[in-house]
């Protein structure tokens, strides 16, 4: 790590630079002007936040994270989540001063294409950073996930896992609806090992916070089971280690609110919204740096600051390798447990992956949502790292798996009661993915995707294998009526860059996607299921990968086809029984499976196509221009009915769609004739 370091301030003795005054008003000013000179440099960015929030940062890093940053993803280090992710100029400050990669060319590279500095923090991007945080709250709601796996681990493996997880949030993380989800779960498992800082600088974007919020979030926390502290001065910096200190020894998760000025030390901004999302402007940052008799260049760190940040490095480190032994004598007295440990940590593929799934396609008949829960109950039997639950739905989801619940008395089991917090869930699923040692998995209604989207899309941009199962998945859902009857939900998810959506017709189609959301490991999969019972189709894949290969199949095979019909799901069988309609018609309709559309989209095209292609989903058809020139589906909100009787009054019935597939293949030869 090479540091801008000005050399007219002395290092302190070893053993002292924690607690003397100099050193640690020193740091302080440090981490203020580096977030400052950043956005100067780069004309952009959020100087309010790390300035304000720049004292709590300090003494948390300097004095109670227990981190390395020579090995960034040391198992047992301590995590630091900062959701309040617009000021990453706080978090890329601490990261360079204590050491971890990122030397000063990249803080003056902030928020430019290709900089480790991008303008809010990105998992895999930056050494040091834990997690992609910008949207405000969710940030919170993976720590909770991240202190979740925690306890978690603890319990399968008490002899190597202690640690804590600490998140600073901002005024607006705490006004965003996910803040209760998360806290509300965390206070109900008793997750005391997760510690919550609180920039409580009463500014937002448009103002005071009192113009929009009176809330008192201390009793907020306070009555979802947390124990909740004050810091008055923000600028206390041993009232903070104090806090922090209190925090730690206290069972239930904690809040810390400490009370802070935005911009703190910019002459006439301070304290005000101009001091959130803009440069300081040189005349400002000159008088700020004035005011403290800071006279280092830009992007200077004192001799004395680097020193100490050195000191807690080689903390950091004694403390890792001290962990390094306890493993090694772990490995060696348990050895059969420890390579689990390691495989679930290096999210290798369990080897009998595919030994254990092979069983589960019985070939019967039911809603693919029951083939799913006979997947899940075998698989999780075999992968204990599997874990995940639903949104107070299991037992129609078919997440009932016999597996014991987490509790706050016993983190051992494998699921997690997550309640109607489908936002939550989500966060929750990424955290603990994050976390690491865990495949997490997740559940609800398909058309309650909505409510838990925003932390599905951070799982696709950090490359999480999260697994969320989607039941109920078109207006076969019925008397329930529209506001339940997912329609433009598939196709919206499938826009997701880097989301593997897949949508099984049947029994052995349910395995495999099953399979591929397990071997996938770079990115999160949905598989969307049916309610209803949907037939199954015995001509079953070669290979277990055919998913991988192909992205779908040919289940009803006709000799030269006039017509293809791609169906997904169970419009799958409503595409079989059609064909066998259009066969008497005179028309020799083959029909294919495509579970996983955008794989068998990217297929080159083969020969074997039939001249015209029939698209048959039960949702709105405009995802499949480029594979269909007749697309059949639901363009529309469904209605409160039976579901024979919705399916009928939207057209997805045996005869409508031969009837219709006739008439257009009919046109369009005239039309070809015509123009011959």
């Amino acid at each position: 790590m090479t540091f801008e370091i000005t050399t007219d301030l002395a290092p302190s003795t070893v053993g002292t630079m924690a607690r003397e005054p100099g050193t640690d008003a020193l740091a302080v000013s440090t981490l203020r002007f580096l977030a400052a000179d950043m956005v100067e440099e780069a004309q952009s960015g959020h100087p309010g936040l790390p300035m304000g929030a720049a004292p709590m940062a300090w003494v948390l890093f300097s004095r109670h994270l227990r981190h390395d940053p020579a090995d960034s993803r040391w198992p047992d280090r301590d995590r630091f989540v900062l959701s309040a992710g617009h000021g990453s100029p706080l978090l890329y400050g601490l990261l360079h001063t204590f050491g971890y990669d990122l030397p000063v060319d990249e803080l003056r590279r902030f928020r430019q294409l290709g900089s480790r500095t991008p303008g809010h923090p990105e998992f895999g991007h930056t050494d040091g950073v834990e997690t992609t945080t910008g949207p405000l709250g969710q940030g919170l709601a993976m720590a909770v996930g991240m202190a979740l796996a925690e306890r978690m681990q603890a319990a399968r493996f008490p002899e190597i896992t202690d640690h804590r997880t600490y998140a600073l949030v901002g005024d607006g993380c705490l006004m965003e609806g996910i803040s209760q989800e998360a806290i509300s779960l965390a206070g109900h498992l008793g997750l005391g090992r997760l510690i919550v800082l609180w920039d409580d600088n009463q500014i937002t974007i448009d103002g005071p916070v009192g113009q929009s919020s009176s809330d008192d979030h201390q009793a907020r926390f306070a009555a979802s089971g947390w124990h909740v502290q004050t810091v008055e001065d923000g600028t206390d910096l041993d009232a903070i280690d104090a806090a922090l200190t209190a925090a730690k020894a206290d069972p239930k998760p904690s809040l810390i609110a400490v009370r802070t000025v935005i911009g703190h030390g910019a002459p006439g901004i301070e304290g005000t919204p101009a001091a959130h999302g803009a440069p300081l402007g040189p005349t400002v940052l000159a008088a700020g740096k004035a005011a403290v008799g800071w006279t280092h260049p830009p992007f200077a760190v004192p001799v004395a600051v680097a020193d100490r940040c050195t000191q807690v490095a080689a903390a950091g480190r004694a403390a890792r390798e001290a962990w390094a032994s306890r493993l090694a004598t772990f490995t060696q007295v348990a050895p059969a447990r420890a390579e689990v440990w390691r495989r679930t940590w290096a999210r290798e593929v369990h080897p009998d992956l595919d030994a254990v799934i092979s069983g589960v396609g019985t070939g019967k008949a039911r809603a693919t949502r029951q083939s799913s829960q006979s997947v899940l109950s075998t698989v999780a039997a075999q992968l204990p790292e599997l874990v995940g639950g639903s949104a107070d739905l299991a037992t129609s989801t078919g997440t009932v798996t016999g597996q014991r619940a987490v509790t706050r008395d016993d983190f051992s089991g494998a699921v997690v009661n997550f309640g109607i917090r489908e936002f939550g869930m989500a966060a929750v699923l990424n955290g603990l993915s994050l976390h690491g040692g865990f495949r997490t998995y997740g559940s609800t209604f398909l058309v309650f995707s909505d409510y838990l989207r925003p932390a599905l899309r951070l799982s696709a941009m950090m490359g999480q294998p999260v697994i969320y199962l989607l039941t109920h998945d078109s207006v076969a859902v019925g008397e329930d009526g529209p506001t339940h009857q997912p329609v433009e939900h598939i196709e919206s998810l499938r826009l997701i860059p880097g989301l593997t959506v897949l949508r099984p017709a049947d029994d052995v189609e349910t395995a495999a996607a099953w399979r591929q959301a397990l071997v996938t490991t770079d990115g999160p999969t949905v598989l969307v299921l049916s309610r209803q019972s949907v037939p199954s189709f015995l001509a079953e894949p070669a290979r277990p990968d055919f998913l991988t290969a192909d992205g779908g199949r040919v289940v009803r095979a006709v000799p030269d086809p006039d017509v293809d019909l791609l169906a997904t799901g169970s419009e799958v069988g409503l595409a079989v029984a059609a064909a066998e309609l259009l066969d008497i018609d005179g028309l020799r309709a083959r029909v294919i499976s495509v579970p996983w559309r955008e794989r068998y989209a990217a297929r080159a095209p083969g020969a074997d196509r039939a001249p015209i292609r029939v698209s048959l989903e039960a949702g709105v058809t405009s995802g499949w221009a480029g594979l269909a020139t007749i697309r059949i589906g639901v363009d529309r909100f469904g209605a409160s009915g039976t579901a024979p009787d919705v399916l009928a009054h939207v057209g997805l019935t045996p005869v409508a769609v031969a009837t219709r597939v006739a008439a257009d293949v009919r046109a369009a030869t005239t039309t070809h004739e015509a123009r011959r």
